[in-house]
């Protein structure tokens, strides 16, 4: 059973790009692993902004 964790920043992801996210890891874990989709699972984490670092640094991106 397959369990894939996408994190992303809550910088406005919408629903539709969601769906695509899911769609795709969906199809990326059955193309190449031979995975069954109906028992794969896919999880979206938005953390918020001010919790993301890069470089060192707190990543702020589009939010001020």
């Amino acid at each position: 059973m397959p369990y894939i964790n996408i994190k992303v920043t809550d910088e406005e992801v919408t629903t539709e790009q969601k769906r695509r996210l899911i769609a795709g890891a969906t199809s990326l874990v059955v193309d190449i692993l031979h995975k069954n989709p109906e028992t794969t699972h896919v999880v979206i984490e938005e953390i918020p902004i001010e919790n993301w670092g890069v470089n060192g640094e707190q990543y702020l991106g589009t939010k001020k």
